[in-house]
Parts: structure tokens; sequence; C-alpha cells
């Protein structure tokens, strides 16, 4: 897996293992020195997502009710700032899904934005179906990640 490192003027290994960002450093023991997920270091990077850097500052702004900014707005009128944007950069950065606030967060989502029927996702319903326009929009991640 290191033939890429021939391709860069330096190896920016050591960069990406520093400790200020746990999800560079938990996806960089995972993806590029192949670590297993029960090795010491990926648990400890693991468990640092939720307390260090992005994860903890985006889960202290959110509302008890497990959005963020207007519950309406989850989408659309709250561009990069909604939930469903908030879910989308907690699962990229590897927040830890068994988080109370994450599963608070994945029900919202699920609650507000998936047709019980067809299981697809949308911001608008029309009266004789589902107006899928999510669908591409969330990580393959993340409906397994929710539990959908």
């Amino acid at each position: 897996m290191d033939d890429w490192i021939q391709y860069l003027k330096a190896d920016p290994t050591q960069w990406l293992l520093e400790e200020d960002n746990p999800s560079v450093r938990y996806f960089t023991l995972l993806d590029i020195l192949d670590k297993p997920q029960n090795d010491p270091q990926v648990i400890h990077a693991r468990e640092e997502i939720m307390k260090i850097g992005v994860v903890p500052k985006i889960l202290a702004k959110q509302e008890p009710g497990g959005y963020w900014g207007v519950a309406e707005n989850f989408y659309v009128r709250g561009k990069y700032k909604g939930t469903s944007w908030q879910l989308i950069v907690l699962a990229e950065m590897g927040a830890d899904v068994n988080d109370e606030r994450i599963r608070r967060a994945c029900e919202f989502i699920l609650e507000k934005s998936q047709d019980p029927e067809s299981g697809a996702f949308s911001y608008v319903s029309l009266q004789k179906g589902v107006m899928v326009i999510l669908k591409g929009f969330y990580p393959a991640s993340l409906p397994t990640w929710c539990g959908a």
C-alpha cells in the first residue's frame, strides 16, 4: 500500500497521525496503515473523535429534539447547517453511531424524511407518492448508519 508515496515529495503519514484531528488519525490508521478495528491505536483514535475537534462542536449545537437549527429546515433551507448536513459530516468524520445524540438525530431524519412505504428519502411529499430528491444526497453509509 506504500506505492502511492512515491508520487509525493514527502511522506505525509506522520502529519496525518497527529493527535489534534482524531478523525484523520482514525482513518489514516485504518485506510493507509491497514490497522484492524481492534488495534489499541485505532480504538483510542475512535474514542477521541467524540471528545476533540469537529464532532463535539457539532454535537454541542444540537437541539434536544435531535435536530440542528430550525427543525423544518433540516435540508434545503438549512443548507450546510441543517440536520441532514450535520449528520453527513458526523458520519464522514467517524462519529460514534451508538452515541445517544447521534441516535436522536437519526430518528429525527428518519421520521421527517423517509417514506414508510417505499423507504425512499424525500424532502417533499406528493399526493400520489414521494418525490425522491434526497436520493444520492446521503452517503451510502448514512441509511445503514442510522438503521434505515
